[in-house]
């Protein structure tokens, strides 16, 4: 069969209508695209073929599921499949990596947090507080009450959505633009905050 003759309607109509060559060929026609997209993000040959394959098995699968509604942009929706099953393998590689205290360069002995707070310490720690919080008093109103009630009262950003009467989205970018905005202030204000 070949895949210039047919076009991806007609190889998933053959597909569908029992002819497993069909799928086969769709998949031969967008492997190396797909693979060569896959390889782009995630700068490994071999991980890269992995996800490949798990991209062209949950498209398989949807398709064998009746959930595939062809609009014309197969490729498109397979690129699609594989850019979240990269996303997936990043999310897995963050949540996999341990960090010991040898690696990170701290000695478990030598942490402040098993030392006693000296008065120094303390007063450091009240003027970071006390600068920071002025810093926030002059951000706009929405977003000076995002950071209050996040840092100051520890609500969730599903609680803080649901007080405030917006989306959690909304929520997290007054947040963003809020962190945004302190961080030009400090930067402007010449201020050491450790």
């Amino acid at each position: 069969m070949n895949a210039q003759i047919l076009s991806d309607r007609e190889l998933l109509n053959l597909y569908l209508q029992g002819d497993k060559s069909a799928i086969s060929t769709l998949i031969e026609k967008y492997n190396r695209r797909v693979r060569d997209y896959i390889r782009m993000m995630v700068k490994d040959a071999d991980v890269s073929d992995d996800i490949a394959q798990e991209t062209f098995i949950k498209a398989v699968s949807v398709i064998d599921a009746g959930r595939y509604i062809d609009n014309g942009k197969f490729l498109s929706w397979v690129l699609r499949i594989a850019h979240n099953k990269a996303l997936d393998y990043f999310r897995a590689q963050k949540s996999n990596q341990k960090v010991s205290e040898s690696s990170a360069g701290y000695n478990v002995l030598g942490t402040m947090k098993y030392a006693e707070k000296t008065v120094e310490d303390n007063m450091i720690s009240e003027q970071i507080d006390s600068d920071v919080r002025a810093l926030v008093e002059l951000l706009p109103d929405e977003q000076r009450e995002v950071v209050l009630l996040r840092y100051y009262s520890d609500l969730s950003f599903k609680e803080i959505a649901e007080q405030t009467g917006v989306s959690i989205n909304t929520a997290l970018g007054r947040m963003r633009y809020a962190l945004i905005n302190l961080r030009k202030m400090i930067k402007e204000k010449n201020l050491l905050l450790c």
